[in-house]
């Protein structure tokens, strides 16, 4: 049986080796940098699309213009890929990490790891889903798709339809196609369009798109008069195959993005429209979102998103349908010049 001076020095010994352990585990946390000068990551699907080295550069001049630094990581389209340059960066003790997920439904672990170290982490562009994430932001992704699909609509009111959706793995790509079919459902009921097939596109390639269309123009006969195109990327992929039977500008195709490709499809006619987001308005956006985590402010935010885990803060920018009635507005807005454009 113990005496009291044993259970005295026993629970000395326990309240000294808690201490000690509590001590190891503070001694272990990140020490990240100065508020003042907080260093983000920032991980991109895939750097090899037009558009992202656009957010890339506004994103970089935000941050660094308030006295951040930034580390741009691009996962080329490989899952594991991102999920080891993100552990790389909590590695490296960074402050935020700002993620554009190639596939949204198999970050929640480095999420969870990053939050672990004292990370904030922001969903940019795409949610990613089932994960703890501080934040989100985007365009109002069922609004472009609605704009896609009336955008066909517009050009061609009645006929067959075909859907090119984004890649599988992309939560966006099913936003979109959510978004089209509000517009298109009550259009279906009623006899003018019918949908005469709908795939999604790997990775969003162009040339997985063309060989899509190539296979649907074939399964159909060549009779297709819209094809609602959820990217430039695909778009491009379905007009070079258009192309290919000498249909181009007489298929109405959407897009997305303002590619400088899709500007001047639209302007030769192949391209219906496109969805114009104002890249540097997200880019900045979230560069002032991240600074204002790290320093420990309280951001304002539009709405909140679901991801599967909870209801995040989201903010959620408008974007603007462009056709060639109003194509001029990239120029208008510095996105790019006429020179780039060649009119």
């Amino acid at each position: 049986m113990k005496t009291k001076t044993m259970k005295s020095k026993t629970l000395r010994t326990l309240t000294l080796s808690a201490a000690m352990a509590l001590a190891g585990t503070f001694a272990a946390m990140p020490a990240h940098a100065s508020k003042e000068k907080p260093v983000i990551g920032f991980s991109i699907d895939d750097l090899r699309v037009e558009r992202w080295t656009k957010d890339r550069d506004y994103f970089k001049a935000a941050a660094e213009a308030k006295g951040a630094t930034v580390s741009v990581q691009s996962a080329d389209a490989n899952e594991q890929k991102q999920i080891q340059q993100i552990e790389n960066l909590i590695s490296r003790k960074v402050d935020v990490i700002v993620i554009v997920p190639f596939n949204a439904k198999t970050l929640t672990t480095v999420v969870a790891e990053a939050k672990k170290a004292g990370i904030k982490v922001i969903s940019y562009d795409r949610l990613i889903l089932n994960a703890d994430v501080d934040a989100y932001i985007s365009f109002d992704n069922d609004k472009v798709g609605q704009m896609q699909a009336q955008g066909v609509v517009n050009a061609a009111p009645k006929g067959n339809y075909f859907l090119l959706g984004g890649a599988p793995t992309d939560n966006n790509a099913k936003i979109l196609r959510e978004g089209q079919y509000k517009v298109l459902k009550p259009l279906v009921a009623k006899g003018d369009i019918k949908i005469v097939g709908q795939q999604w596109t790997n990775e969003w390639l162009a040339s997985n798109a063309q060989s899509i269309i190539e296979n649907a123009l074939t399964a159909n006969k060549n009779n297709i008069q819209g094809i609602v195109a959820s990217n430039d990327g695909t778009a491009g992929g379905a007009i070079a195959a258009l192309t290919g039977q000498k249909l181009a500008g007489k298929v109405a195709v959407s897009g997305q993005d303002a590619d400088l490709a899709a500007i001047k499809r639209i302007e030769a006619g192949t391209q219906t429209m496109t969805v114009y987001k104002p890249i540097k308005t997200i880019a900045t956006d979230a560069a002032n979102l991240a600074v204002d985590l790290a320093q420990g402010k309280t951001p304002s935010f539009t709405s909140k998103m679901n991801n599967g885990k909870a209801d995040i803060p989201t903010i959620l920018l408008t974007p603007t349908m462009l056709t060639k009635q109003n194509v001029d507005l990239v120029v208008k807005d510095g996105f790019y010049t006429q020179a780039q454009i060649g009119q």
